[in-house]
This record gives C-alpha cells, structure tokens and sequence, in this order.
C-alpha cells in the first residue's frame, strides 16, 4: 500500500485562555482516532495578528 503525506493549514481563533499547543495536539489525537493513520505531528505553531 503506498503511503502518502498530506499537508493540512488549521486557522484558529482561540480565547486568551486557551493554549495553541492544547488545541493541535486534540486536533492530531481526533484524526488518529477518526481516520486511523500511522503518525500525525504538529510541526509548527505561528501566532498571527489579526488585521
């Protein structure tokens, strides 16, 4: 079976309280879990200021 990558952008707008770091890593644990897949990983977390 051959593997694939897919390359996913999540823009989110979170409270003050909540943490970015939380958030991505319940988003990677629901795709484990809905879709099965090998590994999911959060490579990087960019604040950005809104305009």
């Amino acid at each position: 079976m051959p593997r694939t990558d897919v390359y996913l952008k999540v823009e989110l707008d979170l409270d003050s309280q909540e943490s970015p770091e939380r958030i991505a890593a319940e988003i990677a644990r629901m795709i484990r879990r809905v879709y099965g897949v090998r590994n999911v990983e959060v490579s990087s977390i960019m604040p950005r200021e809104t305009t």
